[in-house]
């Protein structure tokens, strides 16, 4: 009895009697999979849209997507809206009625477009004075009749990159559409769109089941019969399963995968049901850098590359992810061999060609290329890169000779490899194929390496160049984008960010704060604008300071974005310390550890009381108007102002003291001793007095305590309870 009792307490619950389950299926031509999971997370958004505007509330939403379909699945959906009370405003009394009270045509003619007798009307009092309501009690319609009319919209307000038209009904979609499917509550939902019409009936992998359609009453039997027909329609048991045939197939042949979650990605979102298989390629490919035989094998087929236990080198295999049940699998490996073959004799044709000309003779050939129709060649973007470059190094290390030397040869060949046939074959190896090419022309290894560097990171979180001359010469390239774009007005809005500059930005931010570099940003972006002002471009009307201001807020953007996600510190808090930077020297190395020593004072509990009397201070030595003068002792009337001006004294010189080591705790904890004389001088003292002397002395000395503050930080942007 017991054990009844148990496997009762955990059975599932009983489906409502007031819910059904909505199934959505668009039967596709193969659609690229770079199209598949941003349509999925658009179906489910405008779906859970919809159906809320609609008052149809559900359980669960759900999709899922191979390259022949994309589904919609929606656990309890209600089978009928929600009720709601509709109150429509009308026209004011005085114009409903007339003298006698009796209703008057605009009275009558609004009873009539609410659909209620006139009798019905409301007179409620607004902030306009009386006006008529039509109040109506909506009960809602059955959800099936609502589908009808949402299902078509949902399916049209897909959009992708690119679209197409194959019908008479002018409908753009990704790929042509050929069956809908969808089914509520058991039945049938016959909605329209794409020239088509719903039904119960999907279809299984093309090769399996060629075009037998399959009828399915529900979503578990929609899963089951596509099974059945050799397709895995949830992409994460596809995944699973692809990353399980990888691991085996590795085991067995004694490989190490290259792992890869955007080819993973590919492999997932290109099968129905995956069958991995392992083929190979001739060792003597092997001669041609791994980056190329990689980037082949990934961007021209798909593949997998696979290195040795032993060496971890290149191997002279690949996996492929097929979308087939074939159990003979010899043909579709004997075919990607020979397509592969194909393109790697390509890639081995354009190494052994470029090798015959060097960076150095390229680089002069740069003028012939645009960098931007604005903003002149490449040739003068490389020329103001190495100029940069050099600039940044004397900053890091003022007196080593031979990094500047290898930054200046670095930049001044690093954009020279966009004019090889490999990068015009595969632009993402730039920067990679330069520093293959500078070793080969017998450039130090310290060159080549910072120009193979200087694309780092090429994502938000990827990885940064290893070297000091790689980091600098990416961070001097991405400040001249950003000068440049900025000089001729190119700069992001709202969500467009055509140039990148964001992520160039927050490149530079990572480049100085994980990169360990110590200089001034405010002198980088000033020699990187002055660069670009020197070439003469026509740019936007503003002043230098202007200029400049609008490129350290842009990057101060960023900090801010860095310091909220990588630190987790508070938006008060960055903007304190921000605010004090405009003056002086940008060194966000110092700024960051100012921030961090800020966050961690804020949870002292005498922090909120201080920082309560100082905003009272700052308040009112901007309000008051009076003739600064240095303080004088002499005028002191009460104890509490010789206190606080003899503590204000001790505790600068305690405070830079440990200022000029770095110990920004400790020398925000001598501002937090100041905390009872500051009480105190508020309690006793009275600073608008009728003395003119007294007072100006008084508000003197507050302005010295203010000053003291935000020689830190500008603690009036600090967020405290009663402040």
């Amino acid at each position: 009895m017991k054990k009844q009792a148990a496997r009762k307490s955990v059975s599932k619950p009983a489906a409502r009697r007031d819910a059904g389950e909505l199934l959505l299926e668009i039967g596709t031509e193969e659609l690229p999979y770079q199209f598949i999971v941003p349509a999925l997370a658009s179906l489910k958004d405008q779906a859970a849209r919809a159906l809320a505007e609609a008052r149809l509330s559900y359980g669960a939403l759900r999709t899922y997507g191979t390259p022949r379909r994309l589904v919609l699945v929606i656990d309890g959906l209600t089978l009928r809206q929600a009720s709601v009370v509709k109150e429509t405003m009308g026209p004011s009394k005085a114009v409903a009625f007339d003298a006698g009270g009796q209703p008057t045509k605009a009275a009558l003619g609004f009873a009539a477009g609410q659909g209620v007798p006139v009798e019905a009307l409301q007179v409620r009092s607004t902030p306009k004075g009386d006006y008529l309501f039509a109040v109506k009690q909506d009960t809602g319609r059955p959800a099936k009749a609502v589908l009808q009319e949402l299902l078509p919209q949902l399916v049209g307000s897909l959009t992708f990159p690119k679209a197409m038209k194959w019908n008479e009904t002018g409908v753009r979609f990704a790929r042509p559409v050929r069956w809908l499917l969808a089914v509520f509550a058991g039945s049938v939902v016959p909605v329209q769109a794409a020239g088509l019409t719903a039904g119960n009936r999907t279809y299984g992998h093309r090769v399996k089941t060629g075009n037998r359609p399959m009828t399915v009453r529900d979503a578990k039997s929609f899963e089951q019969a596509l099974e059945r027909g050799g397709v895995l329609v949830d992409p994460e048991r596809r995944r699973a399963l692809i990353q399980t045939q990888l691991d085996r197939l590795c085991a067995t042949s004694g490989l190490v995968l290259h792992a890869d979650e955007s080819l993973l990605d590919q492999a997932v979102f290109t099968t129905e049901w995956p069958q991995a298989l392992i083929g190979s390629f001739k060792p003597d490919y092997l001669a041609v850098p791994s980056d190329i035989l990689m980037t082949s094998m990934k961007e021209h087929q798909g593949f997998f590359s696979v290195r040795t236990k032993k060496t971890g080198g290149l191997a002279p295999h690949f996996i492929a992810v097929a979308n087939s049940q074939v159990k003979e699998l010899s043909l579709i490996r004997a075919g990607n061999e020979r397509v592969l073959a194909a393109r790697l004799a390509d890639a081995k044709f354009f190494f052994d060609e470029d090798r015959k000309t060097k960076l150095e003779t390229r680089a002069a050939k740069l003028g012939g290329v645009t960098f931007h129709q604005k903003l002149g060649t490449m040739g003068q973007k490389q020329e103001r890169v190495r100029k940069l470059t050099e600039f940044l190094a004397a900053q890091a290390a003022p007196a080593d000779t031979e990094l500047a030397q290898v930054c200046g040869r670095a930049g001044s060949l690093c954009k020279a490899d966009l004019l090889t046939g490999i990068v015009g074959e595969f632009p993402e190896l730039q920067g990679i194929m330069g520093g293959e090419y500078a070793r080969h022309d017998g450039e130090p290894a310290a060159v080549a390496q910072a120009i193979r560097e200087q694309y780092l990171p090429k994502a938000l979180e990827g990885e940064l160049p290893e070297s000091l001359p790689g980091r600098l010469l990416s961070m001097a390239d991405r400040l001249d984008s950003i000068a440049a774009f900025f000089h001729v007005g190119l700069v992001p809005t709202g969500s467009e960010d055509p140039f990148a500059l964001r992520r160039h930005a927050t490149a530079v931010v990572r480049i100085i704060l994980e990169g360990g570099l110590r200089l001034d940003l405010r002198r980088s972006i000033e020699q990187a604008r002055a660069l670009i002002l020197a070439e003469g471009f026509k740019g936007a009307a503003e002043s230098e300071q202007q200029g400049l201001r609008r490129i350290a807020d842009f990057l101060f953007e960023r900090v801010r974005h860095y310091g909220r996600t990588v630190h987790r510190l508070r938006d008060d808090v960055m903007d304190a310390v921000l605010r004090v930077a405009p003056g002086a020297a940008l060194d966000l190395a110092d700024l960051l550890r100012r921030m961090q020593a800020l966050q961690a004072v804020t949870l002292k509990p005498e922090f909120d009381p201080l920082i309560v009397g100082f905003k009272r201070a700052s308040r009112i030595v901007e309000k008051e108007q009076w003739s600064r003068g240095q303080v004088d002792p002499a005028l002191f009337s009460h104890p509490a102002e010789t206190e606080l001006h003899r503590q204000t004294d001790l505790c600068r010189k305690d405070f830079e003291a440990e200022m000029g080591q770095g110990h920004y705790d400790r020398a925000l904890d001598h501002l937090v001793r100041l905390k009872p004389v500051i009480d105190a001088f508020f309690a006793g003292v009275m600073v608008n007095v009728e003395d003119s002397a007294v007072r100006g002395n008084r508000l003197s000395l507050l302005k010295t305590v203010d000053e003291f503050f935000k020689s830190f930080a500008d603690f009036s942007r600090i967020m405290v309870q009663g402040g």
